[in-house]
């Protein structure tokens, strides 16, 4: 299977080594000489000698004509800055749709006009920078050929202006903010643009509608009059300073107060190869973890947040899959101080990237936990025209330690990974797949501590077929790395069918039949889901399915079906049922919306469980959004867990008073965990990436309110170019 697999995704990236497929659409860039004001308008001179790219593509609800709404868009640029001018113009009547002034909106909830530059024309790796039409900025880093992490965050400036018959957007963005291959005179670009009103989402250049506009595999040509200004010293402090209070009351421990300051720096080394550098870092900042009730045998997923961990993240996160992660950056330094940091990450040219972090945490006496490096090596080669190859080395080492049998609490003295992948992308995107191995190297390994896994993804306008295999070792150890799941091989076909019918309310329909198989080592089979669902999506943007499942499960650990810390169900049982469902999310042009996702059907035991979520939005734009999310379980058994209901509630309040000053209040109700959550934050953006928070935190026992916690914090960052 592994050759097989192996051999056909080569002969897949050998045969889509072509021309670029939308090289025709090129737009001129030339330099300026006179100064750009960004203030929204399109009056300054740049302006009028710069050519102009329109004439756009509909990409839904249909993709076989041009677009009905009229986007301008025009570029320039001089020594320091790329500057950008896009004028949207109505197609009808009526205010603009947008769900606040919060930066790096959801694309789907907001009339936005998006830019996606591959500046190493590689169809890889790239920037976007946009803006809805009330002027909330979007920036993020493009990986794998169209996806866009919208946590990096960066130094830009933009204005947007309304006006009776069009929004205009102009932007000017630092050639320090973005990194680029020096010399070359062509870059990728395409422009995005969606309008709620007429539901219409368009591209400068021709997308197939089962592709992101993002998709850099369709982008146009950037034609520079000379090559983009050769990076000058670009160096960045962003000091840092906090101060807080927190108690615990459930320990009846007295006040803890904080005072810290650090400091990172960002230094390109070239146009495109940045050392980031970190000592004492804090992450107060980062948003609290949305909570889940959990139900899942294993561990749950939550994505990093944390700014220094983001540019060029790909390359260490988004090696493996979504549960065989060899590096997963929230291992590093949470509930752990990080006493410094380094990390070289970027292009060595258009083929080679390069990424290498080093981080220290220091000891926590109270665990008996000792001084730790974690040490990352990531290589990625391009080969054909959108693959790649990948190299990663981890390892984790405890400084100084050595085992005491005796202790409470054991640690290893070193946990080392090493992998390779081929990541195959078609040039015209509709063959994806890869090919992953890992190795784990830990005291006292005796074998079996190996990882295989690949997929090949068929994806057409009608059709969407996926083959999936992985195999986890028994004694795979990824201490730096998510792997919730050992000792397993898993095979998962998935087949979905899109039929579009030239008329009425339905834009597609389409039934997706997918199951999961799950062996032991020896491959006796332990889980299987199977399902098919059926979604309808209208051309009012709004989507309904619904779905009929089968689920068997022998359990090979002791495991509470509520998570609730009752009598766990024995090893070895084995449990079958089928379920039905159905989801709805309303359309977006609405300033009320809603989602509705119901679950019922079989559990564990011959049981029974009934799970219905809803999300309510409410909209005073652009300036206030109300929202309640409200889940609830019933889970039926019999004893001793006989009926359980599961709450999980959450109210939450943005204010955006401007795009620079920002309010959130939120709640959240969790009776599983037995728990009220309680978060307010402040953010006041001064200067561009530089912020000023006030966080204050309470966690409550539910029955009698009484306080578990409570944290107060500020902090100040800036943002200091040198």
């Amino acid at each position: 299977m592994f050759i097989r697999l192996t051999c056909l995704l080569l002969l897949l990236a050998y045969n889509g080594y072509c021309q670029k497929k939308n090289a025709g659409y090129q737009l001129n860039i030339r330099k300026t000489a006179v100064p750009v004001h960004i203030d929204g308008l399109d009056t300054d001179q740049a302006w009028s000698d710069a050519d102009v790219a329109t004439d756009f593509f509909m990409v839904l609800p249909m993709d076989t004509s041009r677009a009905r709404v009229r986007t301008e868009v025009r570029m320039s640029y001089d020594n320091e800055h790329l500057y950008l001018l896009a004028i949207n113009y109505h197609a009808l009547p009526g205010p603009y749709m947008v769900e606040s002034l919060r930066r790096d909106w959801e694309f789907g909830k907001n009339d936005n006009f998006l830019l996606f530059m591959d500046t190493f024309d590689d169809l890889t790796n790239g920037f976007s920078f946009g803006s809805n039409a009330a002027g909330a900025q979007w920036d993020g880093i493009m990986y794998e050929g169209g996806k866009v992490d919208l946590s990096w965050d960066n130094k830009w400036t933009s204005v947007v202006k309304n006006m009776d018959d069009r929004w205009v957007f102009e932007a000017a963005i630092p050639f320090k903010s973005i990194r680029y291959k020096k010399g070359i005179t062509q870059w990728g670009i395409n422009f995005s643009r969606l309008d709620l009103k007429t539901t219409e989402k368009s591209s400068w250049t021709p997308i197939p509608r089962q592709f992101p506009t993002a998709s850099l595999a369709y982008t146009g040509i950037l034609q520079w009059d000379a090559p983009p200004p050769a990076a000058r010293s670009n160096i960045s402090v962003i000091p840092y300073a906090l101060g807080g209070v927190s108690r615990n009351y459930s320990k009846g421990t007295p006040s803890n107060y904080r005072h810290d300051i650090g400091a990172d720096a960002k230094i390109a080394l070239t146009s495109s190869l940045n050392l980031d550098l970190t000592v004492n870092p804090d992450f107060s900042q980062v948003d609290v973890d949305r909570q889940v009730t959990n139900l899942d045998r294993y561990e749950l997923f939550f994505p990093e947040r944390r700014q220094f961990f983001l540019e060029n993240g790909d390359l260490f996160a988004n090696f493996g899959y979504a549960t065989i992660r060899p590096f997963f950056s929230r291992r590093i330094g949470l509930g752990v101080p990080i006493q410094y940091g380094a990390r070289l990450s970027g292009k060595i040219n258009k083929n080679w990237r390069v990424g290498a972090m080093d981080m220290q945490t220091g000891p926590v006496s109270a665990d008996s936990l000792p001084t730790q490096n974690f040490a990352t090596l990531a290589i990625q080669r391009k080969v054909f025209a959108r693959s790649n190859i990948g190299l990663m080395l981890i390892n984790k080492q405890s400084l100084n330690y050595a085992p005491d049998p005796h202790a409470t609490r054991q640690y290893s003295t070193y946990n080392r990974n090493i992998g390779m992948e081929y990541n195959l992308a078609s040039a015209n995107n509709v063959w994806t797949g890869k090919m992953l191995f890992l190795k784990s190297f830990s005291p006292g390994s005796t074998g079996d501590d190996f990882v295989q896994a690949g997929h090949l993804t068929y994806f057409s306008r009608k059709w969407n077929i996926t083959w999936q295999h992985e195999y986890v070792g028994t004694h795979y150890n990824a201490e730096v790395g998510y792997v919730p799941r050992v000792g397993y091989a898993k095979v998962f076909p998935q087949v979905t069918r899109v039929f579009f019918p030239k008329g009425g309310r339905i834009l597609s329909h389409g039934p997706t039949w997918g199951s999961y198989y799950f062996y032991n080592t020896s491959f006796n089979q332990t889980d299987n889901e199977t399902y098919l669902m059926y979604l309808l999506t209208f051309r009012s943007r709004s989507t309904l399915d619904g779905w009929i499942g089968y689920d068997y499960v022998k359990l090979l650990r002791p495991f509470d079906p509520t998570n609730t810390n009752k009598d766990p169900i024995a090893v070895g049982t084995m449990h079958r049922w089928t379920s039905y469902g159905m989801d709805y999310v309303s359309k977006p042009q609405r300033l009320l919306t809603w989602s509705a996702s119901m679950r019922n059907g079989g559990y564990y035991l011959n049981g029974t469980r009934f799970s219905l979520t809803s999300e309510v939005r409410y909209r005073f734009q652009p300036y206030v959004s109300l929202s309640v999310n409200v889940g609830f379980n019933r889970i039926t058994l019999p004893a001793p867990w006989n009926v359980t209901d599961l709450w999980l509630v959450s109210p939450r309040l943005d204010v955006t008073m401007t795009n620079k000053l920002f309010i959130t209040a939120f709640a959240q109700y969790n009776n599983q965990r037995d728990n009220i959550n309680l978060n307010t934050r402040l953010q006041w953006r001064y200067r561009p990436a530089s912020d000023l928070f006030l966080v204050y935190t309470d966690n409550y026992i539910p029955s009698s309110l009484g306080v578990k916690d409570r944290a107060f914090v500020i902090k100040w960052t800036y943002w200091w170019s040198i």
